[in-house]
């Protein structure tokens, strides 16, 4: 259930009538139903009947829920009015204005970039939709008539976006890869979700795309109503570029100036703007610096969960001058592997790869055709990176998986905090 159980608190909180129905068992939401026991909620568990989604007036949709389920649909025949988290806050959280932001690459960095170039500016924000511990309406009463809401907004919370009427004044894209294609069967499908960002604009909000994406001509000719700018220097004059690239990668420099954009669009000068570059915060599992000593540099990266993502991690670190060893693998989504086959060819040898076993992991191999081990635990793969570093002095591992994490973790962030707990266990080791 997730974030289900923040919406069902909140929906018996407004004195909703609720029944909950899961396809999963009661044991598997043990969890979840602890978080519920003393609220009066009606529970259908392990199936889904046809007289829930036509007895009850409002579906609210979780984000395992395609917008296009069978159940869904029964509903929305009938005229029923379907709801998710995100709709639900748009409609009913008290907020000055909201900036959404969608994209494939780096919108949780820039979620949080915007959140605090606007704090740093004086201004009251909520930064939300980023942080699993924070669903969307645990945090709905927190916002005040003051309140910029900063929201990432993923592809499946966009799903019915698009006929809820609803959208944010400051939309943005920051970008669109292969990625969720299980789940939306095309790019075109995808593209097409994450436009539902910017499709209820008005001519007074704002859009802002990536100019040196290939699916920025698509957005641009579906004609939003809403005014189109994309991320650029040309408004921060006095911004040195290089030094910020050698401080957070060129990838970064991306984030940052879209960040800068959607600010200038709120009316954030440009000077202030600039002050807040020293007060950037470190994205927690975004090529995040986790251990750094005697040479050894380890970044932990597994929000990385597609191929690109990755890529971008293997072309900043190349360029430090040391011995880069990647561990990576996890679980197959459909996605192409040849760009980044060609990548780690030409940044890696094969001495200084190490497999995850997983689905997406056999792909990878194909791909390199190389005859390269995996390993079956997160910690057999560790311990060989480790191995690999000791040989030699000047070594950065990166964490990098290129692919999602089913077959072995609950998400990318419960693989990442295992990570970050092996590099404790080596720092104790140490001591």
């Amino acid at each position: 259930m997730g974030g289900g159980v923040a919406t069902a608190k909140w929906l018996v909180g407004e004195g909703a009538d609720l029944t909950v129905t899961d396809l999963k068992d009661k044991k598997y939401l043990e969890p979840s139903l602890e978080k519920l026991k003393n609220l009066e909620i009606k529970y259908v568990l392990g199936k889904h009947k046809k007289e829930d989604f036509l007895n009850n007036g409002v579906i609210v949709i979780n984000p395992d829920v395609p917008a296009d389920n069978k159940f869904v649909n029964l509903a929305r025949e009938n005229g029923k009015q379907i709801e998710n988290e995100l709709t639900l806050f748009f409609k009913y959280a008290v907020y000055k204005t909201a900036i959404g932001i969608t994209g494939t690459r780096g919108k949780t960095t820039t979620t949080n970039w915007i959140g605090a170039i606007l704090k740093n500016a004086g201004r009251e924000v909520a930064v939300l939709g980023n942080d699993p511990e924070k669903p969307f309406l645990s945090e709905i009463n927190n916002c005040t008539k003051d309140t910029i809401a900063v929201i990432e907004t993923p592809s499946y919370q966009l799903e019915i976006m698009g006929e809820s009427g609803l959208a944010p004044h400051v939309a943005v894209i920051t970008n669109l890869y292969q990625d969720h294609l299980a789940r939306h069967k095309t790019m075109e499908n995808y593209a097409l979700t994450k436009a539902n960002i910017f499709k209820n604009q008005k001519r007074d909000d704002f859009l802002i795309l990536n100019k040196n994406n290939k699916w920025t001509r698509f957005f641009i000719d579906l004609k939003p109503k809403s005014k189109v700018t994309f991320s650029s220097a040309e408004a921060l004059p006095k911004f040195n570029q290089e030094e910020f690239i050698r401080q957070y990668g060129h990838h970064n420099l991306v984030n940052f100036l879209t960040a800068a954009s959607a600010c200038l669009a709120l009316g954030i000068s440009g000077e202030e703007i600039l002050k807040a570059t020293t007060l950037l915060p470190q994205i927690k599992f975004r090529q995040e610096l986790v251990y750094r000593k005697d040479g050894l540099q380890i970044y932990n990266d597994t929000a990385a969960t597609s191929p690109e993502a990755t890529i971008v991690a293997l072309e900043r670190f190349s360029k430090r001058g040391q011995k880069l060893i990647l561990i990576t693998g996890g679980t197959d989504r459909e996605l192409d592997f040849k760009k980044w086959s060609e990548v780690v060819k030409k940044f890696l040898a094969s001495d200084n790869l190490v497999f995850l076993s997983g689905s997406a992991t056999e792909k990878m191999k194909k791909e390199l055709g190389w005859k390269i081990d995996e390993f079956g635990s997160l910690e057999e793969c560790f311990q060989s990176a480790i191995s690999k570093a000791k040989k030699e002095e000047g070594v950065t591992i990166v964490f990098s998986p290129s692919s999602k994490s089913f077959e072995k973790f609950k998400n990318e962030f419960d693989r990442g905090e295992k990570f970050n707990n092996l590099v404790k266990d080596l720092r104790q080791v140490e001591l």
